[in-house]
């Protein structure tokens, strides 16, 4: 008997996949039907559901939630958590980036990220209180507390009112006028377990992050898509193909919008053993001649690039359209224009800096972040940035920024601190890196895919350029740009950062300069 919840219509295979996750969760202890809870108990249990692009993963992943939330299950977002107490039960849902969190957020869905989850800060006492108070778990600070800390009830309020919205501590504290350097005294990796944990896009999880989620979590849930490409370091192979028969639950079922999808057709459309490449460029040119979601483009729009990357396989292609982008908008040669995009390359601390590595990480500058460059810090070496994808996204931050150039094995560096996060150009980004991402259009260099194509190479028996393709494609939302040649259309606005949001407050990590 299925225990798929009335109120919505699930196929076969999902309400398949959804029994299995109901099961496992009424062995830890939560009847999703019922409606309750009991205290933590039962083996621990890791489990998949996998699907391709369409298949309905996230409606489940969304639906698994409200069904939680609704049993009395709290939702550990990462940026707070209170006293801990013996009957308390929760839930975590992660994502490897901050823009594949906040494309389930989008869609309702509390995601954090995993660096989140397995670092948690550290507050101050005093800002503690008010926090617990914000997430309904003490009571309203006194007006002389608040005094003391220069508050006021109305700031008191204004931050219940964002957190009321918003489900963020960080943010509510930042409307109140809080820097985070104000209540966050630091970062500690996480020594106590969890409970129950979702993880979306788990195709991109390494060995290392599945082992150490599997330790924090005893029942834990992947959702992944099979035909994405496979972490650099793992030989083709995910982490979910390595449970047991017993343990994945595959939905086979693609669900489409009522007006049909021609983007979602031409990504499965490669699952077809005997499609060539050029049989596959001939679907494109139907697909764009019938439907606008589909554009057969002959040039590069430089304007997308700014938002949007170009996808590319190799990495002198992504060298060679960063620097016509830049050209194109007349970037100087030793410094960056405010709209410019990065992609954060990682942390160069040495490690007896772990903690500012921490601090840095969980402000959202993890190893692939998208990042909007508003211009120079207040110090040397500093830059202030806007964080796609993050829930505070404004920070200044100690930067060791790299221009690739063409032919050269040694970047340009225009901004460096002696420490901190560094950043590429992210104007054009490789497809393995894009992972995760969406964007509402997506360019993808057909050239490239061709290379890949021309090259003979596979990946986990699958011809390689079919996996580029399938990965590239779903990355678009609403629009596909396949780009058959190497031009670039001039843009027609100068670069600008008017589009990003404007509110919160800008946290600097102002100690990254030290040491």
């Amino acid at each position: 008997m299925s225990t798929t919840p009335a109120t919505v219509q699930f196929s076969e295979d999902q309400a398949e996949a959804w029994d299995a996750v109901a099961e496992a969760l009424e062995a830890a202890g939560v009847d999703i039907v019922e409606g309750t809870v009991m205290p933590e108990g039962g083996a621990p249990s890791v489990l998949s559901v996998i699907g391709k692009a369409g298949s309905g993963k996230t409606l489940l992943l969304a639906n698994l939630y409200k069904a939680l939330e609704e049993a009395g299950i709290e939702i550990v977002s990462g940026d707070f958590e209170g006293r801990k107490r013996k009957e308390r039960r929760t839930l975590a849902i992660l994502a490897p980036t901050n823009k594949a969190a906040s494309v389930l957020r989008s869609r309702g869905v509390p995601a954090t990220t995993i660096h989140r989850i397995l670092y948690t800060p550290v507050y101050d006492p005093e800002y503690e209180r008010i926090a617990e108070w914000l997430a309904g778990q003490g009571e309203r600070p006194k007006p002389d507390l608040l005094g003391d800390m220069g508050l006021t009830e109305e700031v008191l309020d204004r931050a219940k009112a964002f957190y009321d919205l918003h489900k963020s501590i960080p943010g509510a504290l930042a409307s109140a006028g809080l820097r985070g350097s104000d209540f966050i005294q630091g970062w500690k990796r996480r020594e106590d377990p969890l409970d129950i944990g979702f993880v979306d896009e788990a195709s991109m999880l390494d060995e290392r992050q599945f082992d150490d989620l599997r330790e924090i979590f005893p029942t834990l849930v992947l959702f992944g898509d099979p035909a994405q490409l496979a972490p650099v370091n793992q030989s083709g192979e995910m982490c979910f193909e390595r449970l047991p028969a017993a343990s994945k639950h595959v939905l086979h079922r693609i669900h489409r919008q009522a007006d049909d999808n021609p983007i979602l057709d031409l990504a499965h459309a490669l699952a077809d053993d005997s499609l060539t490449f050029e049989a596959f460029e001939r679907m494109i040119e139907t697909a764009a001649a019938r439907d606008p979601r589909v554009v057969w483009a002959e040039r590069v729009e430089s304007d997308l690039m700014a938002r949007s990357p170009v996808l590319v396989w190799r990495n002198a292609t992504r060298i060679r359209l960063i620097q016509a982008f830049r050209a194109a908008h007349g970037a100087p040669a030793d410094a960056l224009l405010p709209g410019e995009p990065l992609i954060c390359d990682g942390i160069e601390l040495p490690l007896k800096h772990r903690k500012k590595r921490i601090d840095l990480e969980a402000r959202g500058l993890i190893k692939g972040a998208q990042v909007i460059y508003l211009g120079p810090g207040k110090k040397p070496g500093f830059s202030r940035l806007h964080v796609m994808g993050a829930e505070e996204p404004r920070l200044s931050a100690a930067s060791i920024i790299k221009i690739e150039l063409p032919d050269e094995e040694e970047p340009f560096i225009p901004y460096a601190a002696r420490m901190g996060a560094a950043f590429l150009h992210g104007a054009a980004v490789t497809i393995h890196k894009a992972q995760g991402s969406q964007w509402p259009d997506v360019q993808v260099f057909a050239p490239d895919i061709y290379a890949a194509y021309r090259a003979g190479r596979t990946e986990a028996g699958i011809p390689l350029w079919k996996r580029l393709a399938y990965v590239a494609i779903t990355r678009a939302e609403t629009r596909l740009l396949w780009v058959v040649r190497a031009r670039l259309a001039r843009p027609s606005a100068p670069l600008s950062i008017d589009d990003l949001p404007k509110g919160g407050a800008t946290l600097t990590l102002e100690r990254e300069e030290e040491g």
